[in-house]
């Protein structure tokens, strides 16, 4: 088997594990709806959400609202990363990282003994630990585990706020803002090679690897000192934390099965952009990875 290839399916894995657990912890923390009397005699519904640090969604939550606010939340994300970028604060950008691990991975181990008596303090002492080697020591087999919990926490706080609906406005403008940062203004490639050398510190899989003229170059037993070049293999953060999140919406509104054939109308297209990708070139993978959760929920709808 050639090495490229093994590389897309080990890539191809890691995407399918994480989607995997994703739609465990989504199933985790579906909401509990129980029949209460308001005030005025009314009966009502009381949905209770069960998230913690703190993440629950807002009572009354409408899909409307949260995509606006997911959108502009984004944004400054974005202009947020470019200043601090810009003016070379890794420091800072470690820490803001090192938060956010230790929060998402402390969500999707909750969800594992969320009904043990202070589970969501307990799994921090598991998830700081990881959340510190990730960011502070840069294990490559540390990173790419936390990647594989990273997103499944993260995708249980968004899947409450949105509707299948607003889910698909929002693929359409992520995916639409992947091809303009990757293919007009280059902001992905320089997001990447800004996290790999110099934050180190990198939001995605990430599996460095020889290629067959470094292999050739180590069995001449190179001198000391002398450089080797090793390429990466990636695949980004929200290429993996998207899906995830279509995914958990379905589940919540119909059932497993229906996530599931979003999962793998992901996963095809993740595999066709594999296939026809050409080494060395950066693709942007939301617009596929769109289309197959797209094509996931049109049999939904039609089965």
């Amino acid at each position: 088997m050639k090495h490229s290839v093994v590389i897309t399916l080990i890539l191809l894995g890691m995407f399918i594990l994480s989607q995997a657990i994703g739609l465990a912890v989504t199933a985790a923390y579906l909401p509990d709806v129980t029949p209460a009397v308001a005030e005025n005699g009314t009966l009502i519904n009381v949905t209770t959400y069960h998230l913690p640090y703190g993440m629950e969604p807002p009572e009354e939550v409408r899909p409307q609202q949260s995509l606006v606010s997911i959108v502009i939340a984004l944004i400054i994300a974005i202009t947020i990363m470019v200043l601090l970028m810009k003016f070379r604060a890794e420091i800072f950008l470690r820490l803001w990282f090192f938060a956010v691990v230790s929060i998402a991975l402390g969500i999707t181990l909750n969800a594992a003994v969320k009904t043990v008596p202070y589970a969501s303090l307990f799994v921090l002492i598991i998830a700081i630990p990881l959340a510190y080697f990730k960011v502070f020591q840069r294990n490559i087999i540390v990173h790419n585990i936390t990647e594989v919990l990273i997103y499944p926490g993260i995708a249980a706080i968004f899947v409450p706020l949105l509707s299948i609906p607003t889910t698909i406005i929002l693929l359409v403008i992520i995916s639409a803002y992947d091809m303009y940062a990757v293919w007009h203004s280059g902001f992905m490639q320089r997001l990447a090679h800004y996290q790999i050398r110099t934050l180190r510190v990198f939001s995605g899989f990430f599996i460095p690897y020889l290629t067959a003229q470094a292999k050739a170059n180590l069995m001449h037993r190179p001198k000391a000192g002398k450089k080797v070049k090793v390429n990466v293999a990636i695949l980004g953060g929200g290429d993996v934390v998207f899906p995830i999140i279509v995914a958990g919406v379905v589940l919540r509104e119909f059932s497993l099965l229906p996530a599931l054939l979003v999962t793998g109308g992901a996963t095809l297209a993740l595999a066709i952009l594999f296939y026809l990708s050409e080494k060395g070139k950066f693709y942007p993978a939301m617009p596929f990875i769109s289309l197959g959760c797209f094509l996931g929920l049109a049999l939904v709808y039609l089965f």
